[in-house]
């Protein structure tokens, strides 16, 4: 191995650490480059195609009647149809800035957050920008001081403004709210299929703001509560991962609509976490709990 002389500012030499031999790095084949790139090459054709199908268009144009205009239109059109659906992440960032996370704390202003029990923290989601937050009622049910904390870490206490206690809701309004204040979006549950994909975003054990995704798993379902005394009725099913804390938080389209509030989750066990059974109360009733039509 050769060493490399390195000069001092004295002119004097002195020998260097022998450099270490970098390995040959293989070729990529064409399999793995194709399989990086393979989505971008098929937009990018797709983008090819519809532009010379414009181009033909154009020059088809004195025949049919079309003006430049219309071959324009035509193409756009073919562009926006051909757009990439929204994922789980376009979700997400959607919703976010809308997801509040809920704690239920002792009377004293000073009491340590931490100690408290893990059925006292949930999640919120803001569906007016007067502060107005949405949440299960029993994340807040006993509490004697109920605290919001928005995207933009601002802490505010809260107060029940409402509660549906048939749907497990309750109704906050803020006391202090960020300068922007975005409130989510709500869509109409008519129309939903099992099989479609959806996003639950929350606190599960105080963690988050966490994002999960799966698809509606059936409609119109029936769930007993936790302590026995309700059973909730017309309830979504899902199968995105929720656990406690996620309750009172948002479950979504891939378009960031909110389609209805995370409730509850089912297991045969003790232990209170989930395999794969979520419940959520439809939007519609949900937003009954405010006394607002929603759409």
């Amino acid at each position: 191995m050769k060493r490399a002389a390195v000069y001092s500012r004295s002119g004097r030499s002195r020998i260097a650490a022998p450099k270490a031999e970098v390995p040959a790095v293989p070729p990529i084949t064409w399999r793995e480059w194709r399989n990086r790139h393979g989505r971008g090459l098929r937009l990018a054709g797709l983008a090819v195609l519809v532009l010379a199908g414009g181009i033909l268009l154009w020059l088809l144009a004195p025949a049919k009647g079309l003006t430049l205009a219309d071959v324009e239109v035509a193409v756009q059109k073919a562009l926006e149809a051909q757009q990439p659906a929204p994922t789980a992440a376009d979700a997400y960032e959607s919703i976010l800035p809308s997801v509040v996370h809920v704690r239920g704390l002792p009377d004293a202003p000073d009491a340590d957050v931490q100690s408290e029990r893990e059925s006292q923290s949930g999640t919120g989601v803001v569906i007016v920008d007067t502060g107005i937050i949405l949440t299960n009622l029993h994340v807040v049910h006993g509490a004697k001081r109920i605290q919001v904390v928005f995207h933009d870490g601002l802490e505010s206490d809260a107060v029940v403004i409402g509660v549906q206690p048939e749907h497990d809701l309750a109704v906050l309004q803020a006391k202090i709210i960020p300068d922007d204040l975005y409130a989510a979006t709500l869509r109409s549950t008519a129309g939903l299929r099992p099989g479609e994909p959806v996003v639950a975003v929350g606190f599960p054990f105080g963690i988050g703001p966490s994002v999960s995704a799966g698809v509606i798993s059936g409609l119109g379902r029936e769930y007993q509560t936790t302590d026995g005394k309700r059973v909730l009725t017309n309830l979504i099913q899902f199968d995105a991962a929720v656990n406690p804390g996620n309750s009172g938080g948002p479950l979504i389209t891939p378009e960031g609509e909110v389609i209805g509030i995370v409730t509850g989750l089912l297991n045969p066990s003790e232990q209170r976490v989930f395999i794969g059974i979520g419940f959520a109360v439809p939007i519609e009733n949900a937003a009954g709990a405010v006394g607002l039509s929603p759409f």
